[in-house]
């Protein structure tokens, strides 16, 4: 079989099984699943600085680039969501300490 049809079946099922897990999660696991995506995201950025600090070619360069870009926004904004939360629910705890 193809390379490419390969990989782009592996991608084709990965987001399906992705978005399949995601929409099933319960709002009270949210918090901690978000702080697990954070952790996938981290460990994405570190990947995409690697293997673009050794690219040889403009277009290899530009597209590692991207992909720091892309996910440096996707770690912070799951930190940021993160942190929206969680100061969701220490708001609840203050209102029944009241």
């Amino acid at each position: 079989m193809d390379p490419f049809m390969t990989s782009l079946t592996m991608l084709v099922l990965a987001a399906f099984v992705g978005f399949e897990v995601v929409s099933k999660v319960t709002s009270v696991l949210h918090t901690p699943l978000m702080s697990g995506a954070n952790a996938i995201h981290g460990i994405i950025l570190v990947g995409a600085i690697i293997v673009t600090s050794q690219a040889t070619n403009t277009w290899l360069m530009a597209f590692g680039l991207f992909a720091i870009v892309l996910s440096a926004m996707n770690l912070i904004g799951g930190f940021v969501v993160t942190d929206r939360m969680l100061q969701m629910f220490s708001g609840r705890k203050k209102e029944a300490q009241k």
